[in-house]
């Protein structure tokens, strides 16, 4: 079956931590290692909630200052915490250069914030359907995530390719009859999607 779509992580793939300076300092000044605040932001209730769309990216990250005894300050911890990510150019040129021979999507476990930034940071375009957790209230590996994708796109598993640096992500794809590419860098997983076009 000839592959027609092509799907992306967004967080870990496209858009990567890459210094790690400013999140580090972020922790020690509340006493926690860069693992432990990652931990305290992504890993709590009010980010799981969030990531499904019952409340928003921004009374997240308030409790998540409330929580840290820095109510006031909640806009420039989540701006600290995310000064270190970088969005991957070369990869969203790829993802530009197959179309229009393929479709592309994004499929990403986020806040409902993530349009918004994917806008103003000018990486809409290279794709023709992006699929929120928080805006359709599923995560991933759920497979109801992958079947709107698919549906979306109007092609069947086994004609789409899923990316992802999350191994329960790929393996739930993979499942569904989606060809799973996990991320582990750019030039292997260039070679990977490659090598199944």
């Amino acid at each position: 079956m000839p592959i027609k779509a092509l799907y992306f992580d967004l967080g870990g793939v496209i858009v990567r931590t890459e210094d790690k300076t400013l999140r580090t300092a972020l922790g020690q000044r509340f006493g926690m290692s860069y693992d432990e605040m990652d931990r305290f932001v992504f890993g709590c209730e009010t980010a799981k909630k969030a990531s499904i769309g019952l409340m928003t990216e921004e009374q997240h990250w308030r409790d998540v200052a409330r929580r840290l005894g820095a109510d006031d300050e909640w806009k420039p911890i989540a701006d600290t915490f995310f000064a270190g990510d970088r969005i991957d150019r070369s990869l969203l040129d790829f993802i530009q250069s197959v179309r229009p021979g393929l479709k592309t999507g994004v499929i990403s476990n986020a806040w409902d914030g993530l349009r918004a930034y994917m806008q103003e940071q000018g990486f809409l375009a290279p794709f023709d359907e992006i699929i929120v957790s928080a805006e359709v209230g599923i995560v991933k590996p759920d497979p109801r995530i992958y079947h709107l994708a698919l549906q979306k796109l109007g092609v069947q598993p086994g004609e789409a390719i899923f990316v992802d640096d999350m191994p329960e992500n790929i393996a739930a794809a993979n499942a569904l009859g989606m060809k799973g590419v996990h991320f582990r860098s750019v030039e292997q997983t260039l070679a990977d999607i490659k090598q199944l076009l």
